[in-house]
């Protein structure tokens, strides 16, 4: 078969020949044109990166021409054996021909990297993956289908070991398990108070020969500030004697106690497909000053406050996900506020041209939480935990009487102030599937307007319906009171 097409490749060459002889004879010249890789003697080769091919020639070959040498390299050992190394990932074309010049072979070369070394780690450390490896140029891109995201992770961080750079491999694999994960957070705050104020003011006045002379006490509630209005008594003295030091006494005694109770409850529920980062906030934004323009005007920059909830889920397996969450429960409050007060505009001459209003600036107490937990598909975890105390106390008193036994007492002031706090924060997340709408309820559903009537008779606002089992299915009333009758 070889001398066969041997034999017809020196025939169809002897033919060419001799009519290239007759045109040139005949004063006509032809010019003839052979495109890469289009004719009887082109062939193709892919050629591992760093790796050499052995080319085997059907007759001797004279000379071996590539286009691109540092891509490809040719090296002729024998007249019918040639070596071909690949120097770098890329396409070049060689071509070989005999004594006469005539082309024995052209080769179309293209040198990738090898991947089969990667392709058998694919195979031996993800099973149950279909994941092909294939090399485009200098990339590696990865294609097939993943059980999990654990599988599909492990096979890009593989890659991109193989290859020496991330960005040069591309990930086009497609994860079979489920992958959307809703996260479900409660958070769970008491907080207790108890203020306690006592006090005592006295205040006493007199004469002592000609001179005349008053005293008293005024011991304040420096912890809180004022005097929380609790129990309030009064008492005076006054001296049936015209003569004496001490004419009239009076005191003055305050006493409270206040208990408060502070329950903050938040259920935030997102959903998110894994990979993908959501958020969630359900409150609203209040603006903070953040400078003044040219003419004096400020400036606002608005703040996100109530419950909010972020989280990026990746489905590692069916009882495995890895979550990025950030949690937070903030609210309003006057303590620690920022109060600015009010400022006169001049112009650069220093002339007074306006006066700007002071504004007050709430502060936020603020519950946050971030982190990385991993979680089965339907397991809780308590995320967070704050358990907290502090005590306060202030003592305003006369200095140096307090200090007497007994009588002391009457000479100062006492606040006490105990805040008592304790935070959960727990999650839950759950792999979920789509369902039907009817499947799914909302606080809105069932909802309808009282009519006038049962308003102003019954004092409803809404109209009550009768459900299997409930109370309001037990009650009998005549007549079409409290459902509705289609």
């Amino acid at each position: 078969m070889t001398m066969m097409r041997t034999l017809l490749l020196a025939l169809a060459m002897a033919i060419l020949g001799a009519a290239a002889a007759q045109a040139q004879s005949s004063g006509t010249l032809q010019v003839h044109i052979r495109h890469p890789g289009v004719g009887a003697a082109s062939e193709s080769l892919l050629l591992p990166h760093n790796k050499a091919a052995v080319i085997h020639l059907p007759i001797d070959a004279a000379e071996v021409m590539v286009t691109n040498p540092a891509i490809a390299e040719a090296a002729i050992r024998t007249p019918r054996r040639a070596y071909l190394l690949g120097m770098t990932v890329g396409q070049t074309n060689a071509f070989f021909f005999d004594a006469d010049g005539n082309l024995i072979l052209d080769l179309d070369i293209r040198v990738e990297r090898d991947l089969r070394g990667l392709q058998d780690m694919l195979h031996r450390l993800t099973p149950g993956a279909r994941i092909t490896a294939e090399a485009v140029n200098d990339h590696i891109v990865l294609t097939g289908s993943a059980p999990n995201a654990a599988s599909a992770d492990t096979a890009l961080q593989l890659a991109r070991r193989w290859a020496g750079d991330e960005d040069r491999v591309l990930s086009m694999l497609a994860i079979e398990g489920r992958e959307q994960v809703m996260l479900r957070v409660r958070i769970v705050e008491m907080q207790r108070t108890i203020v306690r104020q006592l006090g005592i003011n006295l205040g006493a006045t007199g004469q002592y020969d000609q001179v005349n002379f008053s005293i008293a006490t005024q011991n304040e509630f420096s912890l809180v500030g004022r005097f929380l209005n609790g129990l309030t008594g009064q008492f005076s003295y006054t001296n049936p004697a015209q003569s004496g030091a001490v004419q009239t006494a009076e005191g003055l005694l305050q006493a409270l106690e206040r208990v408060g109770l502070v329950r903050t409850l938040a259920e935030p529920n997102l959903t998110a497909i894994t990979g993908e980062s959501a958020n969630f906030l359900a409150g609203g934004e209040f603006p903070v000053p953040v400078g003044r323009d040219r003419d004096g005007n400020i400036t606002v920059e608005f703040k996100p406050f109530g419950v909010g909830l972020g989280f990026t889920p990746v489905v590692l397996s069916e009882g495995r996900i890895s979550m990025r969450i950030s949690t937070e429960v903030s609210e309003l409050t006057n303590q620690g506020a920022l109060q600015m007060g009010q400022q006169v505009v001049r112009d650069e001459d220093g002339n007074v041209i306006g006066t700007v209003p002071g504004v007050t600036i709430q502060g936020l107490n603020v519950r946050r939480a971030e982190t990385t937990v991993e979680l089965p598909s339907g397991g809780s975890l308590v995320l967070a935990g704050l358990i907290q105390e502090e005590t306060r106390q202030n003592l305003d008193a006369v200095p140096g009487i307090h200090q007497v036994p007994v009588l002391g007492a009457l000479f100062r002031s006492r606040d006490y102030e105990n805040r008592e706090t304790e935070l959960v924060i727990i999650v839950t997340p759950y792999l979920v599937d789509p369902t039907r709408p009817s499947s799914l309820a909302t606080p809105a559903d069932g909802f309808a307007a009282a009519s006038e009537v049962e308003s102003f008779f019954f004092g409803h606002i809404n109209r009550v319906y009768g459900v299997s089992g409930s109370r309001t299915a037990e009650r009998r009333w005549n007549g079409p009171v409290g459902f509705i009758i289609e």
